[in-house]
């Protein structure tokens, strides 16, 4: 937890709240004060994020949402003002990887993979900003899409899901896009990009001896995976006023994957 106090009575949408980043950073807008809408489709597991945000003294509001159905995503967001009548802030932390559905490169992935990826992974995201950014007009407020750094430099045969790498890639040229368009009304749009960070998404990486003898070389800032309090931490930075002059940055947290 922190003693930091930055996001005293805001509230802030947060997606992919049931664990891993998502989880993370619900927990550190709360430990800075803010209060939480979290929202995922896994009822019992954002009811845990819940309570846990609850047991370290924050506010939070659990919200059973697909965010890939745009009416779900509208109804999440008429809760969240009739609670606290106000948004300030999204976090967009939803996504998946595709391997299960078929992903991988573009000669081999499947199109029930390439379809299913794209939808969660950048449909959510536009689902989610169509649907928060009047609210968050109003707060002049904030939004961060979570990337990977696969959107910015593409993988080699160890990374090679095509359909996730173009689905990150559209997440930031969404993010700039609005970032563009909204900052002559005071909406400030940033995006996070992630190495290889230890969550259950990660967990074939995290079990394959050949990608975790590959870190060195891949993050060579630890030589070990960035953990999910690295990125809310990043989250909670770009959704605070201490970043009121920063939008349509990619701000990469990836242990110095992208700099090699």
């Amino acid at each position: 937890m922190t003693d930091m106090n930055r996001l005293h009575d805001k509230v802030v949408l947060v997606t992919g709240a049931a664990g891993g980043i998502g989880r993370a950073t619900a927990l550190r807008l709360a430990a800075e004060g803010a209060r939480v809408a979290a929202l995922d489709q896994h009822e019992d597991a954002v009811v845990e994020t819940v309570a846990a945000v609850g047991a370290e003294g924050g506010q939070a509001l659990p919200i059973v949402t697909d965010v890939a159905r745009g009416e779900q995503v509208g109804q999440a967001v008429t809760q969240v003002l009739k609670v606290w009548g106000r948004l300030d802030a999204v976090f967009n932390g939803v996504g998946i990887s595709g391997r299960r559905w078929g992903d991988g490169p573009v000669d081999q992935c499947t199109e029930e993979g390439w379809a299913r990826v794209l939808e969660v992974n950048l449909t959510s995201m536009f689902l989610v900003c169509k649907h928060t950014i009047p609210a968050l007009l109003a707060a002049r407020g904030a939004i961060v899409n979570l990337s990977s750094v696969l959107g910015i430099v593409g993988g080699d045969e160890d990374f090679a899901t095509h359909a996730y790498a173009a689905s990150k890639a559209g997440i930031i040229g969404l993010s700039r896009a609005m970032a563009a368009y909204y900052a002559p009304h005071g909406l400030r749009v940033n995006v996070i990009a992630p190495g290889l960070i230890a969550t259950p998404m990660s967990q074939r990486a995290q079990d394959d001896p050949h990608i975790l003898a590959r870190l060195l070389q891949l993050q060579p800032l630890t030589g070990a995976m960035g953990t999910p309090e690295d990125i809310a931490a990043a989250a909670a930075y770009l959704i605070s006023d201490d970043a009121r002059f920063v939008t349509g940055t990619v701000l990469t947290v990836d242990g110095g994957w992208t700099v090699r």
